[in-house]
């Protein structure tokens, strides 16, 4: 099974990303917990609020790894974005993130560019330094040494960059 990670900044297409490559390799998705933890919220965000979402993260990724046989599964992000915002908000990353994103999990990474217009909604933040979070993750990324690919282009198009890359990193 292929375990494939899409990264990027908010509003970069990732959920919809998603949804479109689960559909065109007939495999499985795993939605971001992170925005259906903190739209139940009735006050901002907590060090301890984001530790509940890495722990849920860590828990999807053992369903996968242990219960699920496919050939591809696709996560609407990771703990590495997850690792970002501990220490961007919190100046601290908890040990057990660190030790699950030792494991190396993830076989390829796809990195949304911020190419696509943003789209405020109330989870969303930091619209404007959606680069800055760009280059955190791949610099992120690249620390794993695992394969990945920049996703740019709006639409189709970057649905059909994210499937020849794929394909690509497996040799179709």
């Amino acid at each position: 099974m292929y375990k494939i990670a899409i990264l990027g900044p908010e509003s970069t297409g990732k959920s919809e990303l998603a949804k479109a490559l689960a559909e065109y390799y007939h495999a499985e998705w795993v939605p971001e917990y992170a925005r259906e933890y903190i739209e139940n919220l009735s006050v901002p965000y907590t060090y301890d609020d984001v530790c509940a979402i890495a722990k849920k993260q860590i828990a999807q990724e053992e369903f996968y790894q242990n219960n699920i046989a496919c050939d591809f599964v696709f996560f609407d992000t990771d703990l590495i974005i997850t690792k970002v915002w501990f220490e961007y908000c919190y100046h601290r990353v908890p040990e057990f993130v660190l030790q699950k994103l030792a494991d190396n999990y993830f076989d390829f990474y796809l990195l949304c560019f911020p190419d696509v217009a943003w789209q405020p909604d109330p989870v969303r933040e930091h619209g404007n330094d959606r680069e800055y979070f760009f280059d955190w993750y791949k610099h992120e990324i690249q620390k794993t040494g695992k394969p990945f690919f920049v996703v740019t282009g709006t639409g189709e198009q970057r649905t059909v960059n994210a499937i020849n890359a794929i394909n690509s990193m497996l040799k179709v």
